[in-house]
């Protein structure tokens, strides 16, 4: 399989710069004006691509669903919250086209068949697998019937189950990337599990990631120091708005700075720096910091040198410290007051 997948125009995996994706999940709160400000504010974070969820209640959930029932006051069940956050096929193709006038990738979770179709129908550039749906068969093979990519999350996979679904994509010829995630709402960082993501990377030999429920901008910025392919990070507008996720998530300001830690780390991970060849380059300043012979106080014509006569100090631009014992017993051919470094005509 390839190491790289591609999403729109953008390269992920293979030291490509890492895919940052903003997850809006339901923090729109069932407001399409709210939901496009988010597209907004992503894109002038300066996120690759900006994510949704793509929920039905008649087709994913029942009224036995128990899940976060209560946290809403207008919401009696969560079936009744996933009807709220519905949006039609209209306002979707309305948010796609958004977001591809702002230049950003659009993405959304499907959560059903009928969300699957709705999104490929919208021309959606790849498949983001939610941690929930990594077992249900009939959704991973109607996304890779469409010869999309699949972000494969893991928040509530063991190994013999990601091993499973990994196997399964290699066989049906679908190009995927797996990203380690931690199901808890806020996540501790004691268990993101940045070393999951390592082995996957070795385990798979695919583009691999972090999706990050912590609520903060540290794991993000640790996976991208690791290496990290691709990252997924949930965005509130404000830190005290409205909604579950709201404590998963990183405010529009600290997405602002995760980007540009992330092409400032691009930056250093594919810039090789010749040692050598940075020393002759900075030899001119290399002589600056270092030291030169010069008087220890004023010294008259004629003096002799002795150790005690003779101090180090800056800059390297003089005689220089190797030369310390040719300069004992020289003699001065005139005065030296003590506040510049020796010069060869200064001696006989």
């Amino acid at each position: 399989m390839a190491k790289t997948i591609r999403i729109g125009e953008q390269t992920i995996g293979d030291g490509a710069r890492a895919f940052i994706v903003a997850e809006t999940a339901q923090a729109h709160d069932g407001s399409l004006g709210t939901a496009h400000v988010f597209i907004d504010s992503a894109a002038d974070a300066g996120a690759d691509a900006i994510k949704f969820q793509t929920h039905f209640a008649n087709e994913e959930s029942t009224l036995d669903e128990p899940f976060r029932v209560k946290f809403s006051r207008q919401d009696e069940t969560r079936y009744d919250y996933w009807r709220r956050m519905e949006f039609t096929e209209e306002q979707w193709a309305g948010l796609a086209s958004h977001a591809r006038d702002r230049g950003i990738i659009f993405l959304s979770s499907a959560f059903s068949l009928k969300a699957v179709e709705l999104l490929d129908g919208l021309g959606v550039p790849a498949w983001k697998v939610a941690s929930g749906e990594v077992s249900s068969e009939s959704m991973l093979q109607a996304m890779a019937r469409t010869n999309k990519p699949l972000i494969l999350s893991s928040g509530m996979s063991g190994w013999a189950e990601i091993d499973g679904q990994v196997e399964r994509l290699k066989g049906a010829g679908t190009n995927f990337a797996v990203m380690q995630c931690t199901s808890r709402y806020p996540t501790a960082l004691e268990d993101v599990g940045l070393n999951i993501m390592t082995e996957m990377r070795h385990r798979y030999d695919c583009p691999v990631g972090l999706s990050d429920h912590t609520g903060t901008p540290y794991a993000a910025l640790a996976a991208l120091a690791q290496g990290a392919d691709l990252v997924e990070l949930h965005l509130a507008l404000h830190e005290r708005q409205f909604g579950p996720d709201t404590t998963t998530s990183v405010t529009l300001e600290q997405l602002t700075e995760i980007v540009r830690a992330r092409d400032a780390f691009h930056v250093m991970a594919t810039n090789s720096v010749d040692k050598d060849a940075m020393a002759e380059a900075l030899a001119p300043t290399r002589a600056i910091f270092s030291r030169s012979l010069a008087p220890a106080r004023e010294l008259s014509a004629g003096t002799v040198l002795t150790d005690d006569m003779i101090a180090l100090r800056k800059p390297g631009t003089g005689i220089p410290e190797s030369r310390l014992e040719d300069f004992v017993g020289r003699r001065l051919a005139r005065d030296v007051d003590g506040c510049h470094i020796f010069r060869p005509e200064d001696f006989e």
